[in-house]
């Protein structure tokens, strides 16, 4: 072989074996499209949102930066249900790679438009009953997530506002009929207060308006007190719910502990920003090939109770102390 012949294939054996180097160095890192599908408002600014802030700071830990190697496609149904089929068929459209959804409602929207896109929620009624889901341990299909216990927590949350309210025989319900899961909702609270021995009234509501002509209606039938059933829309407007029952002079209640922050009487539920964290360590897990048929559907170990005397004060309502002493925080 002449010297000229050996050289020019020694250079093309190191040329061969420096493509792989070379081309796995040049080989942009893949970007992880996530859609998150919700029923509630845009929030001026998810970064600083109590829950999707949360979201993001865990997957930023997680190493998932946004413009490097993830993106985010917020589809917000600003409180019309109706409008989440449309935008669950759109970020399938849009080729996420993971769908992040809140509430029975999304979850179904979610599930009638993909069947292969992992989806991962938090929320549901009972997740098994609607059929989302085969079971909390092997949930199956392409569907896993957080539940909240919300309708676990009825029954609780009467034992409570008893508790504050001693004589209360007579208590106002809100209730949102456009949540494919409040039909499951009241007959959990039917239920318990048949056994409170407490009469309860349905009040109706689907926009802020009819929200404030809920309580309008309420006040002619003198209930006691009040508890707004969970709802996405409701969370959304659970200020307007505090300021409209004290108002109106009634205790009130539901299942997040963020009502009392903005001035309901007391709140008894899990702690959901730090569930929401969780959220993006399933997504995560996803990402890194885990099937989310396998992956369990969690519950929250841990549900707190939040009461604002600043609230009882103003509705002249003294709360007892064995309910004090139950209370995980007191906001004064």
């Amino acid at each position: 072989m002449s010297f000229r012949r050996a050289s020019w294939l020694l250079l093309s054996i190191a040329v061969l074996l420096a493509l792989p180097a070379f081309s796995f160095a040049q080989q942009p890192e893949k970007v992880w499209h996530i859609g998150i599908l919700d029923v509630r408002q845009r929030p001026e600014s998810v970064e600083s949102h109590p829950l999707y802030g949360q979201f993001l700071r865990r997957l930023r830990e997680l190493g998932y930066v946004e413009s490097k190697n993830v993106s985010f496609e917020w589809r917000f149904a600003a409180g019309d249900y109706g409008r989440l089929q449309g935008m669950a068929a759109d970020l399938v459209g849009r080729r996420v790679d993971v769908i992040v959804t809140a509430a029975s409602d999304g979850i179904r929207a979610a599930q009638e438009a993909t069947s292969k896109i992992p989806i991962v929620f938090v929320g549901g009624t009972d997740v098994v009953a609607q059929g989302y889901v085969k079971s909390l341990a092997h949930p199956g299909g392409n569907t896993t997530g957080f539940t909240l216990l919300f309708g676990d927590t009825i029954g609780k949350q009467l034992e409570l506002l008893t508790t504050a309210v001693p004589k209360l025989s007579r208590l106002a319900i809100l209730v949102n009929s456009a949540n494919s899961s409040m039909a499951m909702v009241q007959k959990d609270f039917q239920r318990a207060a048949e056994a409170a021995k407490v009469q309860i009234l349905f009040f109706d509501a689907r926009t802020p308006q009819e929200i404030e002509g809920a309580f309008l209606r309420a006040a002619k039938e003198h209930p006691q007190a009040l508890i707004w059933a969970v709802d996405a829309f409701f969370i959304q407007q659970q200020r307007q719910i505090a300021e409209l029952a004290e108002r109106y002079r009634l205790p009130s209640t539901s299942g997040t502990t963020e009502y009392p922050e903005v001035g309901g009487l007391m709140g008894y539920g899990p702690n959901r920003p730090a569930i929401w964290r969780r959220i993006a360590e399933y997504v995560d897990r996803i990402f890194k090939g885990a099937n989310p048929g396998d992956l369990p559907v969690q519950e929250p170990t841990t549900l707190a109770l939040v009461i604002n005397r600043k609230t009882s004060k103003a509705l002249g309502l003294e709360i007892p102390p064995e309910l004090l002493l139950q209370a995980d925080r007191v906001i004064e």
